[in-house]
């Protein structure tokens, strides 16, 4: 069925925009080195009538409008290393490091809320964030942003396609496992350093599985990060880091105490705790998820949500900002961190007139009803 006012609009192409996502792609910022591509946006949404900065964490802040209604759009501007020739091909396709993985989503933030008219600019507060370190532990822009602004609704810079709307991220602990043992010839008995780390690590997987639940988002993932041992012929050592993906159900205290238990006979062992980071599912009908969909039909697409098994910005504010919230950005996700990087910028066209669409319905009613 065909929500009200979902009429399908044609596609528009915008130079400007597009001069955006190229430029910030074309601009390497792996994460701690974001200051090239933060300030090239500042100078962008400066030019667009925002009022931009680059705040104390090194993450770009654009702002528009001056309503009631505070929307803050938190995007990421870093990527992880590894360069792509950046170059735009025949078919449109931005190929580059960060075309998905996001400064696909931060582009379509700040050219969505570029264009807004007036009645949203009044309704509403726009605050768009490119943050700093997200692909790292640290998530150092986002952790900044917690604390200076308290949104009513928040979306999230992270592809999902532009029919799709992310509602959750699986949460995060990782194990880093360390033996050291007096060297000894193999020849001989016992086991070895690398021998009581690889044990650690297969009861770690069978951990995983007994906490596991149903369904990809309710499985606990683990993964070998990576592995090494040596000898300087008086003492092994052998290391370890093991990435978890945890549901919902399992807290990163409760993986914690659990895996430590797990592996408390191992004497030879120790562990490190690191990059806690909780689940996070929001509702399907909140205002903004509806905003969304009604968009999406608007512009000939079917909305599909989603939840995703990695971990996002979004995890680090759901603590601070509980409000109605949501991830959105164009680009296959199965492209991030991989060599074949990529977006199709039809696709990211079509993401800011959605984006666009959805924020103008949310402002407006808001100035309507007084409720987001």
């Amino acid at each position: 069925m065909t929500e009200p006012g979902a009429e399908v609009l044609p596609p528009v192409t915008e130079p400007s925009t597009r001069n955006l996502i190229v430029g910030a792609v074309s601009r390497a910022s792996v994460s701690g080195q974001e200051t090239e591509v933060a300030g090239f946006l500042r100078g962008w949404m400066e030019a667009h009538d925002f009022a931009a900065h680059v705040d104390a964490s090194g993450s770009v802040v654009g702002v528009r409008g001056s309503g009631p209604l505070t929307v803050v759009l938190l995007g990421h501007i870093d990527t992880v290393p590894g360069h792509i020739p950046v170059w735009l091909d025949d078919s449109g396709v931005l190929h580059g490091r960060g075309s998905v993985d996001a400064k696909g989503s931060f582009c379509t933030f700040a050219a969505a809320v570029s264009g807004l008219p007036d009645a949203a600019l009044v309704a509403a507060t726009f605050i768009c964030v490119g943050a700093t370190e997200e692909e790292v532990a640290s998530s150092k822009g986002a952790r900044h942003a917690a604390a200076q602004y308290c949104p009513d609704l928040v979306v999230i810079g992270e592809p999902s396609g532009w029919e799709g709307i992310t509602l959750g991220y699986k949460g995060r602990l990782i194990v880093k496992a360390e033996v050291r043992k007096d060297n000894f010839h193999t020849a001989g008995e016992g086991s070895s350093a690398g021998d009581d780390l690889t044990e650690g690590w297969f009861r770690v997987r069978q951990w995983a599985a007994q906490a596991s639940g149903e369904g990809v988002f309710g499985r606990v993932q683990a993964t070998v990060q990576s592995l090494s041992a040596e000898s300087d012929g008086l003492e092994q050592v052998a290391r370890g880091v093991f990435g978890l993906r945890l549901p919902p159900h399992v807290s990163p205290a409760l993986a914690r105490g659990q895996v430590s238990a797990a592996l408390g006979d191992l004497k030879s062992l120790t562990l490190d705790f690191v990059g806690d980071e909780v689940a996070v599912r929001y509702e399907r009908d909140s205002p903004l998820a509806r905003a969304l969909r009604v968009a999406i039909r608007q512009h000939g697409g079917t909305p599909v949500f989603k939840l995703k098994t990695g971990t996002s910005d979004m995890n680090v504010v759901a603590p601070h900002w509980p409000v109605p919230t949501l991830a959105y950005g164009p680009g296959d996700s199965s492209l991030d961190h991989t060599p074949q990087e990529r977006l199709d910028l039809a696709e990211y066209d079509r993401a800011v007139q959605v984006l666009r669409a959805a924020l103008t319905r949310v402002a407006l009613k808001s100035a309507r009803t007084g409720e987001c």
